[in-house]
This record gives C-alpha cells, sequence and structure tokens, in this order.
C-alpha cells in the first residue's frame, strides 16, 4: 500500500513539474506584418515634401548715360551675371535704369532702388556711382561700380560695401602714340568736360606731359552735347591733333566732333575704343566687355557671400586705330605695331 501511495505522489510531483515548465516558457509572437506601400501612398508623401526654393537676387544696373562705351559694359555686366547664375544654381532679376546723364534723374532712381530693397546695385561711370553711394548710405546695400577711371579722385575708395572697376588711362602712352604717328606736332588740343569726373586727372597729365615736352596746347570744354560740338569746331585751324580722355560728355557727342576733326584733318586720339568706332582716329585703352564681364564677376562673388575686394583696375594695352579715319587723314598707324602687342582695327559703326 506504501509503494502505491508514493507512486501516486512521484506521478503527481512530475506533473506538476512540467505544468510548471509549460507556464514559465514565454509564447511565441508573430510579428505584424508591413502594411503595403501603394503608388498613391508614394505619390502623396512626394506631396507633401517641401519643394526645394532657389534663392533670388534683385541686381539694380544703373547707367549713367546712354553711349557706345557704357552700353558696351552693360551688355556684357548682364550676359555674365546670367551665365553665373545658372552656373551658381540661382536666379538673377536685372533691373536697368537710364539716368541720361541728369543729377536729379539719377538722385530719383537711387531713391527708388533703394526703396525697393534691391540686393545689390551696380552704377555704370562715375555719377551714376556717386549718387548710388550716397543713396545707400547706412542701408548695408552692396555696390559694385563700372568704369571709374579714379576711383579715389571720385571718392569711392576706404567704403565696407563699395568696390569695382576702374578703366584708368594711360595718358603718356597715348601722347606717346600721338607723337610717333607725327613727331612734327606743334599745338594739342584738350577736348573734355570740366563736369567730368573721369577727365580731371588724365588732363592734368597730358598738360604735365605736354609742357616737359614743349609742346603748346589748347583747352575747350563744354558740358552739353552741344557744347561739346563747338568746343570741337573752335579747335579747327588751331590745333594739329586732339586728346580727349574716357569722357562721357564728349562720348555722346563722338560722332558729330569726329566728322568735324576728320574733316579738317585734325587726328582724334581718345580714351576708349568706342571712340574710335564713332569715328575718332586711335586710342589705347582697356576693351570694355571684359570690363563689364569683370564687374559682374565681382558682384555675384560678393552677393554670394564673398567679401568685398579693393577696386580692380583692368589691364589696358589695346591700340585700337579706325581705318577709314587713317585713310581720310592719310595717317601711317604701323608705327603703332611696335608700341603693343595688340592693334586693332575697326571701322567706324563696327567694333
Amino acid at each position: 500500500m506504501k509503494k502505491v501511495i508514493s507512486l501516486i505522489l512521484s506521478v503527481m510531483m512530475i506533473t506538476s513539474l512540467f505544468a510548471g515548465c509549460a507556464a514559465s516558457a514565454p509564447a511565441e509572437t508573430t510579428a505584424p506584418a508591413a502594411p503595403e506601400t501603394t503608388a498613391a501612398a508614394q505619390t502623396a508623401d512626394a506631396e507633401t515634401e517641401a519643394p526645394v526654393e532657389t534663392p533670388e537676387y534683385t541686381i539694380a544696373i544703373v547707367q549713367q548715360l546712354d553711349h557706345a562705351s557704357l552700353d558696351e559694359i552693360r551688355t556684357a555686366a548682364i550676359a555674365e551675371l546670367q551665365a553665373k547664375a545658372a552656373e551658381k544654381g540661382v536666379k538673377v532679376n536685372v533691373e536697368e535704369y537710364h539716368g541720361q546723364n541728369d543729377p536729379t534723374v539719377l538722385g530719383q532712381i537711387g531713391a527708388q532702388v533703394v526703396g525697393d530693397k534691391v540686393d545689390m546695385i551696380i552704377p555704370i561711370a562715375t555719377l551714376a556711382a556717386q549718387t548710388m553711394v550716397t543713396a545707400a548710405e547706412g542701408t548695408g546695400i552692396p555696390i559694385v561700380y563700372a568704369a571709374i577711371s579714379d576711383p579715389e579722385a571720385a571718392g569711392l575708395t576706404g567704403l565696407d560695401t563699395v568696390t569695382g572697376t576702374s578703366d584708368a588711362l594711360n595718358t603718356p602712352f597715348i601722347l606717346d602714340m600721338m607723337l610717333s604717328a607725327n613727331p612734327d606736332i606743334k599745338t594739342v588740343g584738350l577736348l573734355y568736360s570740366n563736369s567730368e569726373t573721369n577727365s580731371a586727372a588724365p588732363i592734368a597729365e597730358a598738360k604735365a606731359y605736354l609742357e616737359e615736352k614743349g609742346i603748346a596746347y589748347l583747352e575747350k570744354t563744354g558740358n552739353t552735347t552741344g557744347e561739346i560740338t563747338e568746343a570741337a569746331s573752335a579747335l579747327v585751324g588751331r590745333v594739329d591733333a586732339v586728346f580727349t580722355p574716357t569722357d562721357n560728355v564728349v562720348m555722346a557727342a563722338e560722332g558729330t566732333v569726329a566728322e568735324i576733326l576728320n574733316e579738317a584733318g585734325i587726328p582724334h586720339y581718345a580714351g576708349a575704343d568706342s571712340f574710335v568706332t564713332a569715328g575718332a582716329f586711335a586710342t589705347c585703352g582697356v576693351n570694355y566687355t571684359e570690363l563689364g564681364a569683370y564687374t559682374a564677376d565681382m558682384a555675384m562673388d560678393i552677393l554670394l557671400g564673398g567679401a568685398v575686394p579693393p577696386f580692380h583696375i583692368m589691364d589696358g594695352g589695346i591700340i585700337t586705330v579706325n581705318t577709314e579715319t587713317a585713310a581720310a587723314l592719310n595717317l601711317d598707324y604701323s608705327v603703332f605695331t611696335a608700341m603693343a602687342n595688340t592693334v586693332v582695327e575697326v571701322k567706324t559703326g563696327n567694333a
């Protein structure tokens, strides 16, 4: 009997042991299936993603007045701005303004572009640059000017947000050209506007050069197209050649000035190739297409976070000769080939 009871107890203990083990074992679980992503759901997710915005900037180009040199700079600058914008993956909106060489009009333009809170101003020529700097004072709007012959004299240096390009003229070299083509010159006419800051330094240099050479000079000035035309006429019969620096007022009248001087047999040496394509005889200066593009490159670098560098003086050394004018004046310009690496031949009206 005792053996039977012991056996029963043993069976009960074993049963109890298996039951306990089963209770302590973790239950097996199956991970739920991932929900199926449908094409519609993918489209909906894509539509909720925020679009990537292209950085966008507005640049105001303010041209002091309309003539070939400044037009060339503006055209080149706009083309380079758009090319650089595409390269950098940004959008540039260019707004053009023309000042008519009028301080009042330029002042109104300055007030407008500052009020519009443009991202940058590119003024072309000295009066435009000076007016824009005054208008933008205290706003932090960067200004990158183009074609300032003497930035320091124009008060455009030492300013934190102002820089640009200079077309500083090598006046002695142009007068060397003049004497190489005609060593017998006795009197030189100096034709310029006394309202042009650009003209002050090169005219002073021309006077010093001619005085050192013992050559007389005769000054004639004007501040409008009509006055410049009259001044050119007043030089006829009194001078052997005429020198004009990069003077915007004279450039605006150059077509008529060239006719007057060429008819009188007087070669006109000027400060930019645009004078020559308008009929003047010769120049040695910068390429204004290159100047416009370089200005635009500076502007884009600053716009995209670069530091404001000092102003840049463009390389010159390019002699440009109007072959039609040379023929009319019976002048041999072959002497220029020994003076410069590049001599460019143009005809009136053709760059």
